[in-house]
């Protein structure tokens, strides 16, 4: 099996079994598995036993329409042919495609992510809740509602501009702060500049008492899921995986055998 993709908005992971005569022979270890084609839908809800030991790593290929096309290029987690990049990412208010195609309301919105990093972004109005859940977003405020994306870009870029807001927050930032909590004042602050439309405030059942450590496993108990980043425990230490990390490799159910960092609290055991 290869694991070639995943979801952050409803945590899960998505699995290649690469043959499809083997649909009824392999089961996932753990968790609510169900098969589209030849590709298997891994549920990470907490709980969820993972069992699986991680082998070599290539590209992941594309899924279509619930169908799981291979490639076997060395590049992870894609190769060149098989990398996309969202045009609209960059836009900053100038379109950068041929014929402008983003004619809908869009949301400017402010994110938390704790403790006191604050992002301003902007997304379809019908996605923005859960374009906040797939960052991984502790809370956040629709501010403005636009008639495209353009206009929406040219506000993000402007509020950027200048300011302490960033318009990207990267998974260390965001696996940093797993165990801490948003500064209340700091956020109220910001919100006390913009007239808010609605408030969000996210809790992703995780209660760590201390940050878990990086590492890129697919073993352990599911704690949870924090956008993309999967929240592990083992041998009484939590982990923390940025699923994108898992993307390409080939996967077997059994654990690797392997030494693991252990948190201070697990020593005590």
């Amino acid at each position: 099996m290869q694991i070639v993709g995943y979801d952050a908005g409803d945590a899960g992971l998505l699995l290649s079994r690469g043959d499809a005569d083997d649909a009824n022979g392999a089961s996932a270890a753990g968790g609510d598995a169900t098969r589209d084609g030849d590709v298997t839908y891994l549920d990470l809800t907490p709980g969820t036993e993972l069992d699986y030991a991680l082998g070599e790593r290539r590209c992941a290929g594309t899924v279509h329409e619930g169908t799981h096309v291979p490639c076997d290029a060395p590049e992870a987690p894609y190769c060149d042919a098989h990398s996309h990049v969202w045009v609209c990412a960059r836009c900053t208010g100038t379109c950068l495609k041929d014929e402008m195609d983003c004619y809908e309301d869009h949301a400017v919105y402010l994110a938390a992510f704790a403790p006191d990093r604050f992002k301003v972004g902007v997304t379809r109005l019908w996605r923005l809740e859960t374009r906040l859940r797939e960052q991984g977003a502790d809370r956040a405020a629709h501010v403005r509602t636009v008639e495209n994306g353009r206009v929406a870009r040219e506000i993000e870029a402007g509020l950027a501009e200048g300011s302490d807001l960033v318009d990207r927050v990267r998974i260390p930032t965001k696996r940093a702060g797993l165990a801490a909590d948003v500064d209340d004042g700091a956020w109220a602050s910001l919100l006390d500049r913009f007239d808010v439309t609605e408030r969000f405030d996210f809790d992703y059942g995780l209660d760590l008492a201390e940050r878990p450590m990086a590492e890129t496993m697919a073993a352990g108990t599911v704690v949870g899921t924090k956008g993309r980043l999967l929240v592990l425990e083992r041998g009484g230490s939590t982990y923390a995986v940025d699923m994108r990390d898992l993307v390409g490799y080939e996967v077997a159910e059994g654990r690797a055998d392997r030494d693991l960092q252990s948190s201070l609290g697990a020593f005590g055991e």
